[in-house]
């Protein structure tokens, strides 16, 4: 078959890859920090990752970028993957998840 079975279960495989990913400064991954904003998947297997991250000037963003394209491309079905960073909407603490928010609590954080 050539074309992408199921997107859905195709979409959580790849945020489930994603949560590899971190920010060396914070020790929670891109998934759970709630950076992922937008992941669609093509009938052909392409992925565009639209994610942002937690400060514009963030030095690490050509690895965070790298980082996540890899962890996506290791996922079965995906043939190509593309990062790009939006700052629209800003990134807050309000977007992680439960999980996230719980991960930052065992590390000092007050969230």
């Amino acid at each position: 078959m050539d074309g992408v079975a199921d997107k859905g279960q195709l979409k959580r495989e790849i945020l489930e890859a994603l949560k590899i990913v971190r920010d060396p400064e914070i020790p929670v991954n891109v998934v759970d920090l709630g950076l992922v904003y937008r992941l669609e998947v093509s009938d052909e297997g392409e992925v565009e990752i639209d994610m942002t991250l937690t400060s514009p000037g963030c030095p690490v963003m050509d690895m965070i970028q790298a980082d996540a394209e890899l962890a996506a491309m290791r996922v079965e079905g995906v043939k190509k993957a593309a990062v790009t960073f939006v700052w629209d909407p800003v990134w807050t603490m309000d977007k992680m998840t439960e999980d996230g928010k719980k991960q930052m609590r065992m590390f000092g954080f007050n969230v």
